[in-house]
């Protein structure tokens, strides 16, 4: 049995159920924000807060589009601790707090800005006191009504997306990360990536039986084989595409870019994805992944790789129970 400092029993986090296979706990906030006259969220400067985790990939959703979209100083965020126990995702607490040297550092995370919560779980039990079931990130929450609008990364940005418009200058409310013309095949896309690739890794690192692990990193490359393909055929001819289904960002780039940008610092190691690596192994998607990181607004200082790494190799102790985080790759991702 893992112990802590102390010698006292830690509780081991169980996501895998009998059958030794990962499933998925649906969200259960899921309102909108709308500018229809009779919503009940509707788009208002500084009405609503966002808390994440820079670790989740889920979370980082939602903060890549917050950029991309000229949201930030509309939309607040707070952020929690790298850390996750069997209480869930904490904040810091004010002896940390007090150890950080700008606004801006938030190395180990941010104090609860709303109301002083020690734990996102306090904040569910804010909007639902008999609420039962994980206390996820991301969580859109609406400070005028005092509760969750909605923590399905997936709706957030979507809202983000679009709700908003109203409230943006032209050069951030033209950006279209799902247009209409193109919905069928973002749809068709994030379809098979989600299942595959976004969740495949968790379906790979949290099985706890040999012949479903098997089963499952063969789908993760498998699909990340399927990608390449695209991305290659993308650069034939004269007119390249440099993103997944156009010259320009759409949300199946940014849902896939949170899994892949930390494929190989966390899921090669830690979830046990090593048949390939990003890096040496998938030219195209490597190009792809870098190009987002190095050259487009929201997804370089969106992504902690110090949150990430401590994450899943310190919360995770029933894959990892010395907590022991590896030093490499090192880069953790390469320059273009």
């Amino acid at each position: 049995m893992a112990t802590n400092k102390d010698g006292k029993p830690i509780e081991i986090l169980k996501f895998a159920d009998d059958s030794g296979s990962y499933k998925r706990q649906a969200s259960k906030f899921r309102n909108f924000i709308s500018s229809a006259e009779n919503a009940k969220f509707k788009p208002e400067l500084n009405r609503y807060h966002l808390y994440v985790s820079m670790a989740c990939p889920w979370a980082h959703r939602t903060l890549i589009t917050r950029v991309l979209k000229g949201l930030t100083q509309i939309i607040s965020v707070s952020v929690v601790h790298w850390h996750m126990d069997s209480n869930g995702w904490r904040f810091i607490n004010k002896e940390e707090a007090g150890k950080r040297t700008s606004h801006s550092d938030i190395l180990n995370g941010t104090e609860d800005h709303l109301y002083g919560f020690e734990r996102i779980k306090q904040l569910y039990f804010k909007a639902d006191p008999e609420y039962a079931g994980r206390f996820t990130v991301p969580v859109l929450w609406d400070k005028k009504l005092e509760t969750i609008v909605n923590n399905e990364s997936s709706e957030i940005l979507r809202m983000f997306n679009t709700e908003f418009n109203s409230l943006l200058s032209s050069e951030y409310a033209e950006i279209d990360l799902y247009p209409e013309e193109m919905r069928g095949a973002i749809d068709e896309i994030n379809s098979w990536i989600y299942d595959n690739i976004n969740n495949g890794v968790y379906k790979t690192g949290f099985s706890t039986k040999q012949e479903v692990y098997d089963k499952e990193v063969v789908n993760v490359f498998n699909h990340l084989d399927k990608v390449e393909q695209i991305l290659a055929k993308n650069h034939e001819g004269a007119n390249k595409i440099e993103f997944l289904l156009d010259n320009k960002i759409t949300e199946a780039d940014i849902r896939l870019f949170t899994t892949i940008v930390r494929f190989d610092s966390v899921y090669v190691q830690h979830f046990k994805c090593n048949l390939k690596m990003i890096r040496y192994d998938y030219p195209n998607i490597h190009n792809w992944l870098r190009l987002l990181y190095w050259k487009i607004p929201g997804f370089n200082e969106t992504t902690d790789f110090h949150h990430i790494k401590n994450h899943y190799t310190k919360s995770h102790v029933g894959i990892n129970p010395h907590g022991i985080t590896p030093l490499g790759p090192v880069p953790d991702i390469l320059q273009l």
